[in-house]
């Protein structure tokens, strides 16, 4: 089944919620990155959380990018997201292998460590905004409950999970949010805390068969809830040769020269997705060639 996420509202407008099921884009992440199964665990949180705050956003070209920088062994993790639910992320060390917490789970803590949450937001504006935590706990949900509050002063819950089989595949994964608008009464708020107090962990929902509306249904019970029509949300990646043909140019021709004075074909990896371009010298030379003829036209001695 594919993956998607759904939107609601309830009590009138004073709560906004958002679910998501992302087993298939966090096994796609698994798949592309060869990422080990606490790696797995922390990133496909992030890219639920990514997909449902690209929900977040109006614009279609609009752009959502977190990222988490800690000092333990995955050292930091990417995540960007659009509004038509494209996500793609990386780890920057996709092979961390970590004893179990003291809960008996994947420690997503210990490999993220101490350190930031930013969270970047393109909304073609001049300058784009750029809200940043301190991590809390390092498991992610907990982080991102803390930037709503402390960036944002949303007053939020939020949930996130992976569940791993035998095989160290992904079996489920998912997450919600759910959002207090300013509005909002304290019977709603009471109510809301309440339900809260009451749910199972998202991983144990889901493998119960539990769908992002049950979730919504779960955590918002009493409170005459509306729903969206549900929208898809896939592990996208938008690279491409021409993509990259334009990064090489970008690290100018000095830098060029020296690649094609090796002789030899070189590979450029995508950190997002993990495809390998490789380009020829006959081709670097080419793409030296438009990096010189670039340097002129932005200089004015090519006129």
């Amino acid at each position: 089944m594919e993956d998607y996420l759904i939107r609601a509202t309830a009590a009138g407008g004073q709560i906004r919620a958002f679910a998501a099921t992302t087993a298939v884009m966090a096994e796609d992440a698994r798949q592309a990155h060869n990422t080990s199964p606490v790696v797995t665990a922390a990133l496909g949180r992030l890219l639920t959380a990514g997909a449902m705050m690209g929900a977040m956003m109006k614009g279609e070209k609009d752009i959502l990018t977190i990222q988490v920088k800690g000092d333990g062994p995955v050292k930091g993790l990417t995540v960007t997201a659009d509004a038509l639910g494209h996500v793609k992320g990386y780890a920057n060390v996709p092979d961390v292998i970590l004893p179990a917490n003291n809960s008996g789970k994947l420690d997503v803590a210990g490999a993220v460590g101490e350190g930031i949450l930013s969270v970047i937001m393109d909304l073609g504006m001049k300058e784009p905004y750029v809200g940043q935590i301190r991590l809390q706990t390092g498991e992610i949900a907990e982080d991102i409950t803390y930037y709503f509050a402390v960036s944002e002063q949303v007053p939020s819950s939020v949930g996130l999970g992976v569940l791993m089989t035998k095989e160290n595949t992904v079996k489920q994964a998912g997450g919600f949010i759910v959002q207090l608008m300013p509005e909002a009464r304290e019977e709603v708020i009471r109510a809301l805390e309440e339900n809260l107090s009451k749910i199972d962990a998202v991983t144990t929902l889901l493998d119960q068969g539990k769908t992002p509306v049950e979730l919504l249904e779960i955590l918002l019970h009493g409170m005459e809830v509306e729903f969206a029509d549900p929208a898809p949300v896939r592990f996208v990646c938008n690279c491409g040769r021409e993509r990259m043909e334009r990064a090489l140019i970008s690290i100018g021709r000095d830098e060029l020269s020296n690649i094609i004075e090796d002789g030899e074909d070189i590979e450029v990896n995508c950190h997002f997705c993990n495809k390998i371009y490789t380009f020829t010298v006959e081709e670097l030379m080419l793409l030296c060639r438009r990096a010189t003829s670039g340097k002129q036209d932005a200089d004015g001695s090519g006129m």
